[in-house]
């Protein structure tokens, strides 16, 4: 169990600390569950009125907050964000490997990094190469002439194909397959011919890929990920798509083939983005999204329907049904309201 001081907290978060700067705590929790030896965090104003009752060691706040906090406090500009830095601080996670396994299969040819670890039964097909520090989980399989940088991070049974370029500082979750063959086929006289995908995967730096996505490999040119982007689990984006930086996707997104999209975009979860489309920089769908057409100014974007009752619901779609009949009964009455007009 990993152990901070007060006053190193301040130094990881940049914050101004009021209170005992030799206190200590051991992990992060929520603020009404928060016991001596915790650090807390406020971030929304309305949970202000639980400050006088918490019990953790130390509650991050920003200034408007602090007369509120009656123990030690860490004034910070986001309390969210210093909450995130102070977890990364205090983590425990064990990584995925922390040897090379005896049963780890390594090609010869294969270009490996000082202090690399490979867990048990992973593959690792000739011409790859790893950089320092990388850590590749168990069940793990690196196809031929793939990269993979600095400080990258696979847990177990990941699927990266041949060519497959990823930066450093990455980390994939289990069983996502990044790679694969994109969709591509033409027909002859209803025979599908399957169209060799020849393309590759390059991924940036501090890319973050949730668990049993799917990423497949371009036609003829790459599908890219930039740098900071974060896709979450359960992801499709098919051949040649091409994210911006700092994007966040959010999980069971389906995204065709061809489509462009911004940096700072924000996808928000189930969405179904079209292919062929381009979509600007700073753009958010919420959730449940359906993309059918490029979008080219940034702002909010919605179309899935909110939940309502089962029996107003309903009503809602025998309306939806109608709609072509009440809009033909509409252009009937004004076009008699315009004829009363003119006579």
């Amino acid at each position: 169990m990993k152990t901070l001081t007060l006053a190193e907290l301040a130094t990881i978060t940049g914050g101004e600390l009021h209170g005992d700067a030799a206190a200590t705590v051991t992990m992060v929790a929520p603020m009404d569950k928060a016991q001596q030896g915790h650090v807390t965090f406020l971030s929304n104003p309305k949970y202000a009125k639980h400050l006088a009752e918490c019990q953790a060691t130390i509650v991050m706040v920003k200034g408007a907050q602090l007369e509120q906090c009656q123990g030690n406090a860490l004034v910070v500009d986001d309390p969210y964000v210093a909450f995130a830095k102070v977890a990364q601080a205090l983590d425990s996670t064990p990584k995925a490997a922390s040897t090379i396994a005896p049963s780890a299969v390594i090609a010869v040819t294969a270009t490996i990094g000082a202090n690399v670890s490979v867990g048990a039964n992973a593959v690792i097909e000739e011409g790859v190469e790893l950089g320092d520090n990388v850590v590749i989980g168990a069940g793990c399989f690196i196809g031929k002439h793939a990269k993979i940088g600095n400080n990258t991070q696979l847990w177990a049974n990941v699927s990266i194909y041949h060519q497959v370029e990823m930066g450093s500082d990455c980390l994939v979750q289990s069983n996502t397959v990044i790679g694969s063959d994109g969709f591509g086929y033409a027909n002859e006289k209803g025979e599908w011919i399957k169209i060799p995908q020849l393309g590759t995967v390059r991924i940036g730096n501090r890319v973050e890929i949730g668990a049993c996505t799917t990423i497949d490999r371009g036609a003829l040119d790459d599908t890219v990920i930039a740098d900071n982007v974060i896709i979450d689990n359960q992801i499709q984006i098919a051949h040649n798509v091409e994210i911006g930086y700092g994007t966040a996707m959010a999980g069971g997104t389906i995204v065709a083939g061809s489509t462009k999209i911004g940096k700072y975009c924000i996808i928000g979860g189930a969405s179904v983005i079209n292919g062929h489309i381009e979509i600007v920089d700073g753009v958010t769908i919420t959730g449940m999204g359906m993309v059918m057409r490029g979008i080219d100014e940034k702002g909010m974007y919605s179309s899935g329907i909110p939940l309502q009752t089962n029996k107003e619901w309903r009503k809602t779609a025998t309306r939806v049904h109608r709609i072509d009949e009440m809009n033909k009964r509409l252009k009937a009455v004004e076009k008699q309201l315009e004829e009363k007009t003119e006579s």
